[in-house]
């Protein structure tokens, strides 16, 4: 029989294991899904919600490049081994004019939306505490996803600008479920025993008599 402490350090590494592939998935901007936004076609959580932090001012543009940047330098060096330049980074996205864009794919597609903002939010708050933020993005974006692409007859018919989920999105949804931490001590903690009620010395004896 396994030990309770062990089974709960393996838990715990499992979950910080989950937490830091989680976190590369969403800050490397690894393709999960692809959907109309703002900026055009969006393909990570962060794609959706800087175009949506840009457009709204919410938070400086240099924290904005800060979350696009690591996703930048990947598919510069994927596709033709350059590191691209800080002051470049919204026009590989179509963010210079994001401000000027019409709200509608974003209205229309509020789940994509919040479950982004949730994803992006998990991944580094799962790095401190693993939590149940990712997990709850994941289902939002993929409750999203599904209303899209299943729910709604597809207005355009080009495939490059339909939605399509990437495999990718699945290993996502694991990497989020398995970032909650179970406390194992309380699932297995015994129920406490009920007190059995004694009948008391008088009743006894009258039955007694």
């Amino acid at each position: 029989m396994a030990n309770p402490a062990q089974s709960k350090g393996w838990i715990k590494n499992f979950s910080s294991i989950a937490s830091w592939v989680y976190f590369l998935l969403i800050i490397l901007q690894i393709p999960l899904f692809r959907v109309p936004c703002r900026s055009g076609m969006c393909m990570s959580p962060i794609h959706v919600t800087s175009s949506q932090l840009i457009s709204s001012e919410i938070f400086p543009v240099p924290v904005i490049k800060g979350l696009l940047y690591p996703g930048a330098i990947v598919h510069g060096l994927a596709t033709n081994m350059t590191f691209p330049k800080w002051e470049n980074v919204l026009d590989l996205y179509n963010l210079t004019n994001v401000k000027d864009a019409s709200a509608v794919p974003d209205l229309q597609r509020l789940e994509v939306l919040a479950g982004s903002y949730f994803s992006v939010a998990g991944a580094f708050i799962g790095l401190l505490k693993p939590g149940r933020m990712g997990m709850f993005g994941s289902l939002l974006l993929v409750w999203g996803l599904v209303k899209e692409g299943i729910l709604k007859k597809p207005v355009n018919t080009d495939p490059s600008k339909t939605v399509y989920v990437y495999p990718t999105m699945v290993i996502a949804v694991i990497c989020a479920f398995s970032m909650i931490n179970y406390n194992l001590k309380k699932a297995t903690r015994a129920a406490p025993a009920r007190p059995i009620a004694k009948p008391l010395m008088s009743s006894s004896k009258s039955k007694l008599k």
